[in-house]
């Protein structure tokens, strides 16, 4: 068997830059990114670069240069599966709603419906691989549904082989990844899913498992990765009422070649879409199996998190004399980190929320994040900044979105940084303090401004791991 034509399903944040990476590596093959979403197919086929669906550094590039060439973004499910020798499934997994496992076990319709698209449209012997983070034993759901009921023409393969991908850094992780993870039962349609990585990734780097093994591996590294940050996390508020500074902490910890110095920065809490679901899929997995003091262990990671983002809530409205009705309040930064558009399980959801609770005057501000995109999270829309008086009470709140730095922290009474975008970091908060309101408070949930800037300053600032002034 030769891999010619590959299909992904889902042209999310997984799919779409995994796709051009592999087609910009593999000149040979014929990489077909479909997606049901049609105005999504629509943005990755847009002439403007700079208005993909997907922010990543270095992707826009790629997109371009390979663009039908060999890389092709369509809505076409029947024609791309029917055609493809190996096909990614790569959608969401979204937490349960409703139903047994509500808020904790992972949805996998769209999973089961991809499977059951390709059992209908594919034609002979096609390697089916798993790229969506799954709960383990998915693979054997797949497996069932691809078997049952098919002609002697139709074989499957089933791999998994999870992405590793830091959204912000993901097409360098694409390009020197830390490793591959490839798990399977069927060791010839392992070797053809390394050849292809092996056009640049080593030979050493490639790691082979079986399915379990690889669908676990996921969810285990997701969750080490949120414990860390809420580990960070907890000791920076303990920082805070002792003296100590959270960034000589995670310096003097980071420095242990047994622990290392990643993932140890502090934030107003871990966003994203997959830390938060990953551990409490692993909670339903654990507890379902009888696991409960493990369950418990996992559990507390996301309560700490979740503790987290409302201490900063909780902190603003203290340090603004408890109450905000008719404060105007500028957040800085809506992506749950920079360098991504990616606003899912950001903090700044829940802090905006609570905060026009509060008939706050929010205007946000986010030099990637479309204002379409917050509107749908927040379930709003925004206000049009000429009609509002800010004399007069407003019983939700208002909500504007900003342009620029410069008009969010117009009139501001405080200004909230939550996402370490660059362009934060070289605000002159002496010139703007001329233009908030005072006693103007910033607070840098990010640790990212110098303290030493507001030593003169008639702002009042307060940074997240550092002693209170």
């Amino acid at each position: 068997m030769k891999i010619k034509n590959i299909c992904c399903i889902g042209a999310g944040y997984v799919g779409g830059p995994t796709m051009t990476v592999i087609a910009d590596k593999c000149p040979k093959l014929n990489i077909y990114v479909v997606d049901i979403d049609i105005e999504k197919i629509n943005a990755w086929n847009n002439k403007d670069f700079s208005s993909l669906p997907v922010y990543e550094p270095g992707l826009a590039e790629i997109v371009k240069r390979k663009r039908n060439k060999n890389l092709f973004f369509t809505d076409d499910l029947k024609k791309s599966i029917s055609k493809a020798d190996m096909i990614f499934i790569s959608v969401n997994t979204p937490t349960k709603t409703e139903g047994i496992g509500a808020g904790e076990a992972s949805d996998l319709k769209y999973i089961e419906a991809s499977a059951r698209k390709v059992k209908e449209y594919s034609k002979g012997k096609t390697i089916v691989v798993e790229k969506s983070t799954l709960p383990v034993k998915t693979a054997e759901m797949i497996k069932n549904i691809l078997s049952k009921d098919i002609n002697d023409e139709k074989k499957f393969s089933i791999l998994s082989n999870p992405e590793f991908l830091s959204e912000g850094n993901a097409i360098e992780d694409l390009l020197n990844p830390d490793r591959v993870l490839i798990g399977g039962e069927d060791s010839h349609a392992i070797e053809l899913l390394a050849d292809i990585y092996k056009n640049w990734v080593p030979e050493d780097k490639i790691v082979r498992t079986n399915l379990w093994s690889s669908e676990l591996s996921k969810l285990a590294s997701n969750a080490f990765l949120a414990q860390r940050i809420s580990s960070i996390n907890s000791l920076a508020a303990f920082c805070e009422v002792t003296g100590a500074n959270i960034q000589d902490v995670s310096k003097v910890v980071g420095l242990d070649s047994r622990i290392g110095q990643s993932f140890l920065k502090s934030s107003p809490g871990f966003g994203g879409s997959c830390f938060k679901k990953d551990i409490l899929n692993l909670v339903y997995l654990c507890r379902s199996s009888g696991l409960n003091e493990v369950a418990n262990y996992w559990e507390q990671v996301i309560k700490v998190n979740e503790w987290q983002k409302n201490r900063i809530y909780s902190l603003v409205v203290k340090k603004l004399f408890n109450t905000l009705a008719n404060k105007k309040i500028a957040i800085l930064g809506f992506s749950f980190k920079a360098n991504t558009n990616d606003i899912r399980e950001s903090p700044s959801i829940d802090l905006t929320k609570n905060l026009l609770l509060e008939k706050a005057l929010i205007s946000i501000h986010d030099p990637k994040v479309q204002p379409s995109q917050i509107e749908k999270v927040l379930g709003r829309r925004f206000d049009n900044p000429q009609t509002i008086n800010k004399d007069t009470n407003s019983n939700n709140g208002t909500l504007t979105y900003a342009n620029n730095i410069d008009s969010c922290l117009l009139n501001a009474d405080a200004a909230i940084i939550m996402t370490e975008w660059d362009e934060y970091k070289k605000i002159k908060w002496k010139f703007y303090e001329k233009k908030m309101n005072m006693p103007g408070w910033v607070f840098d949930t990010r640790y990212i401004l110098k303290e030493e800037d507001f030593a003169n300053s008639d702002l009042n600032f307060w940074q997240i791991g550092n002693v209170s002034k």
